[in-house]
């Protein structure tokens, strides 16, 4: 396992200090940086970090995989990432959660794709580890999908800890119109845009994969242009 140890550490890293950044060291870095000033040192870090991640990815050994990957589990894995390319991109029309969104926000009737849970974006990072660790089963790729995973839906949990303590009753009423857990139903009732705008972010994404080394991915996988 030493060989695994740079990537281990990179993504300990990366997601202790988004963690950190976010709960225990905010108050302090926001007093002496400034809110703007906190947002860059926050966003410059966890970068650094995540391009640290994707290095000792690159480096780390491709292990034997745990299960044999056809073209079932691809076809899943094609699905479930553009269920997370759906909410990504939803996520950013009237999210309460993102930095510099007033209080008020979570007094809003959910719409969107905050019909099919609270955190769009999250789901949409745990959705996308999901399905790479489904076709890629190794331990390189536990490691760092699985930090993303990890990071993504406990990351969501805390926040809404956090919310609840500074918001009280507002950000209570949300959770209460709203649901942590994905409601697939409700993925009809989004309206037009999402979908549109999350199919064209997959279609790119998966179109783009062998310029990144890999195999073709998604309609890719089976279809060429």
């Amino acid at each position: 396992m030493n060989e695994y140890l740079l990537l281990v550490l990179a993504c300990v890293s990366f997601v202790g200090t988004h963690f950190l950044m976010s709960h225990s060291w905010r108050a302090a870095m926001v007093r002496r940086l400034g809110a703007n000033g906190f947002l860059l040192a926050y966003s410059a870090i966890s970068l650094a970090l995540f391009v640290w991640m994707v290095v000792e990815f690159g480096r780390a050994p491709k292990a034997e995989m745990f299960w044999p990957v056809g073209d079932i589990i691809w076809a899943v894995a094609s699905v479930i990432t553009l269920l997370a390319a759906i909410l990504f991109a939803g996520s950013f029309v009237r999210n309460p959660s993102l930095p510099g969104m007033p209080d008020t926000m979570a007094a809003q009737t959910p719409s969107g794709v905050f019909k099919v849970t609270r955190h769009p974006m999250m789901w949409g990072f745990a959705l996308w580890a999901m399905a790479h660790i489904l076709v890629a089963p190794r331990i390189d790729n536990f490691i760092f999908s699985g930090s993303i995973l990890f990071l993504a839906l406990a990351g969501a949990k805390a926040q809404e800890i956090k919310k609840l303590k500074l918001t009280g009753a507002v950000w209570q009423a949300w959770l209460r119109r709203t649901s942590f857990a994905l409601q697939l139903t409700a993925l009809p009732r989004i309206g037009a845009a999402p979908w549109l705008a999350g199919a064209a972010i997959w279609v790119l994404a998966t179109w783009s994969h062998p310029f990144w080394g890999v195999g073709g991915a998604g309609i890719f996988r089976w279809f060429s242009l």
